[in-house]
């Protein structure tokens, strides 16, 4: 059976596979396991429920709102926020559940609903389970003065925003920034929040539609933002993906900042402040050598975990860690926030250029990366890239071709139905041939039957 939760939540085509019945009989099972901590502790459960501006997003609120309520939940409905803004409002507040309805960096046409615990933090594996588990269960509906109420909540936009710019270690007088909010979730926060730190704010897709939510723009297309970095002599460039849980960046060369090179900037003044609990950042496989190689070189420590922030999470968690995060731009700072989150993000990598004086060029030099490809390989059938024979046998004959000079690994998403091909080589040449070669023996040998295939 195929587990309902991916690594961020549960995600599908919004109205075919994430429907409104999906997301009600979510809502009620999410009350059951995560309210009933209200109930136990003498109290109505409140939840604080949050979405990105895509249009599915409107009637999967409504579903989720009602499912809550019907299930006797109260309910701050936030409106458009960003992930982490809803995260910090469940802690904030004392909420027992929060929800976002979002599907991050995917298409429009998609979405998903993610949950929190109290404290805002995600949920393990056990407890999602649990919520699976009881999916349509018979139960005992509340009735009269027992059903949840529901308000709106708009004042989680200054608690959210006021949170983030006292967390700032310094102001952003005199420099000049161009956000790419993907017209998402941050359409709003981030240039508030950089415009009261004192920068100069040039914002770019934000004005979301319903429709345009990552089209041609954000974190996973930045080459408008290269461009406009350049035509206006900014600093710097941030991009968010729609939910704005990542932040990418473009040094005013036009060059990317990856997360990698962000976690390094922030590592290395983190460790600079005696900020960085146990001189370590914890990361994923993914992140390039070159960022372990910088880490070592400042006397740092490394920890790699799968791939996922919440994985991340749980890795900071265990081992009390302040740092980490993912080369996609999921970075969390544990010591003002419980996920990850790119205004946040963004806000303590422009307060380091501006109290060192060093471009974020230079900054980011830091780490010297290995040439890296990456291929999304969609078509196959991604359960079996562990198991088949013939991949592995592939794999195998590629780490020997590379010896030390790279490295190869093959995943299967846990938010997109492709398997990842990513090869680090000593020349972008190489890389490129072994990730393609390796990317048609995965198409070749997994591949789907055509009336299987995602649509």
């Amino acid at each position: 059976m195929v587990r309902l939760f991916g690594t961020d939540g549960v995600r599908g085509l919004a109205n075919r596979e994430l429907t409104a019945e999906l997301a009600l009989d979510l809502s009620v099972a999410a009350a059951h396991v995560l309210g009933e901590a209200g109930v136990f502790a003498g109290h109505r459960p409140v939840a604080v429920v949050g979405r990105d501006p895509r249009a599915s997003g409107e009637f999967l609120e409504a579903a989720v709102v009602a499912g809550l309520a019907s299930a006797g939940v109260d309910v701050l409905r936030a409106g458009i926020l960003p992930t982490p803004a809803i995260a910090h409002l469940t802690g904030a507040l004392g909420a027992d559940v929060g929800v976002v309805i979002s599907a991050s960096h995917n298409p429009m046409p998609d979405n998903g609903i993610k949950f929190f615990a109290k404290g805002g933090h995600k949920l393990d594996d056990t407890v999602e389970d649990a919520i699976e588990a009881r999916l349509r269960e018979p139960w005992d509906r509340p009735t009269g003065a027992a059903v949840g109420r529901v308000r709106d909540y708009p004042e989680g936009f200054e608690t959210y925003v006021a949170h983030v710019v006292a967390s700032a270690p310094h102001r952003l007088d005199g420099l000049r920034v161009v956000v790419d909010c993907a017209h998402g979730a941050a359409y709003r926060t981030t240039p508030e929040a950089l415009r009261r730190l004192g920068a100069d704010v040039i914002a770019v897709c934000a004005e979301p539609d319903g429709l345009n939510i990552n089209d041609g723009c954000g974190s996973t297309h930045l080459d408008g933002l290269r461009r406009l970095v350049i035509e206006n002599q900014a600093d710097a460039g941030i991009a968010h993906d729609g939910d704005a849980d990542r932040c990418l960046a473009v040094a005013a060369t036009g060059d990317d900042v990856d997360g990698d090179q962000i976690m390094a900037v922030l590592a290395l003044a983190m460790a600079d402040e005696g900020l960085l609990r146990h001189s370590t950042v914890v990361t994923t496989v993914m992140s390039n050598e070159g960022f372990r190689l910088a880490m070592k070189s400042a006397g740092l420590t490394v920890v790699d975990t799968a791939v996922g922030d919440r994985y991340v999470l749980e890795a900071m968690k265990d081992g009390g860690f302040s740092l980490g995060g993912e080369q996609s731009g999921h970075v969390v700072l544990s010591d003002h926030a419980t996920t990850g989150d790119g205004l946040l993000t963004a806000v303590h990598l422009l307060a380091r250029v501006a109290v060192s004086g060093r471009s974020l060029h230079e900054l980011a030099g830091a780490v010297q990366r290995l040439p890296q490809v990456l291929v999304n390989v969609a078509g196959v059938d991604k359960s079996r890239v562990a198991s088949a024979p013939e991949v592995q046998d592939a794999v195998a004959a590629a780490e020997a071709e590379l010896g030390d000079t790279g490295r190869v690994l093959l995943r299967s998403s846990g938010t997109e139905p492709v398997v990842r091909v990513m090869v680090e080589a000593a020349t972008h040449q190489q890389a490129q041939a072994v990730a393609d070669r390796l990317a048609g023996v995965v198409k070749a040998e997994l591949a789907l039957p055509a009336t299987t295939r995602p649509a």
